[in-house]
C-alpha cells in the first residue's frame, strides 16, 4: 500500500467513526484516529452527550486511547486523522500531546454551517484575561507559588 493510500485509509476510518457513532447516538459527527508507524494506536469519536463530558471530543478521546495503549503522555512520532478541523480545546490537546501532524477533512466553516461554531472561542481565548466574557479572578497566588517552587526543587519530577 502506498503512503497516499494509507492517508486515505486512515482518514476514511476517522470519517467512518464519525458516522457510525453519530448514528448510534454517542455524540456529534466527529471521529479521530491516531497512527504511529502505519499502525492505528488510538481511535476516538465524539462522546460529549453520551458520557456527559464536554471534553470528550473525538480528538481528546483518541489521544487518551493512544496514550493508554502506548503507556506514555506524549505522542511524538504519531499523526492524527480527524474528520473535522480541531476546535481550540482539541488543538491545544494535540499540541500538548506533541503529535507530529494533523490531517483533517471538514474545516471549521463546515462545522459552523451545522451549528458547531468555534469562531467565538478562537476570538475569546485571544483576548487578555480581563477582557474575556468569563470572569477569571486571581486568588492566593503566593500560596500557589510555594507549590511551584517545591516542584522546581523536586529531584524526581517528570518534566512534560
Amino acid at each position: 500500500m502506498t503512503a497516499n493510500q494509507d492517508v486515505h485509509r486512515f482518514m476514511g476510518r476517522a470519517i467512518e467513526l464519525s458516522r457510525e457513532h453519530m448514528e448510534t447516538g454517542d455524540g456529534g459527527p466527529f471521529g479521530a484516529v491516531i497512527v504511529k508507524g502505519g499502525v492505528v494506536v488510538g481511535e476516538g469519536w465524539n462522546r460529549v452527550t453520551s458520557t456527559h463530558d464536554p471534553t470528550a471530543h473525538a480528538e481528546v478521546v483518541a489521544i487518551r486511547a493512544a496514550c493508554a495503549r502506548l503507556a506514555t503522555f506524549e505522542l511524538r512520532g504519531c499523526e492524527i486523522y480527524t474528520s473535522c478541523e480541531p476546535c481550540p480545546m482539541c488543538l491545544a490537546a494535540i499540541y500538548w500531546a506533541r503529535l507530529d501532524r494533523i490531517w483533517y477533512a471538514n474545516d471549521r466553516a463546515d462545522a459552523a454551517a451545522i451549528q458547531f461554531d468555534d469562531a467565538w472561542l478562537y476570538r475569546e481565548v485571544a483576548q487578555p484575561v480581563d477582557a474575556r466574557s468569563l470572569p477569571a479572578i486571581q486568588l492566593m497566588r503566593e500560596e500557589a507559588l510555594a507549590v511551584f517552587r517545591a516542584w522546581e526543587q523536586k529531584a524526581d519530577r517528570v518534566p512534560y
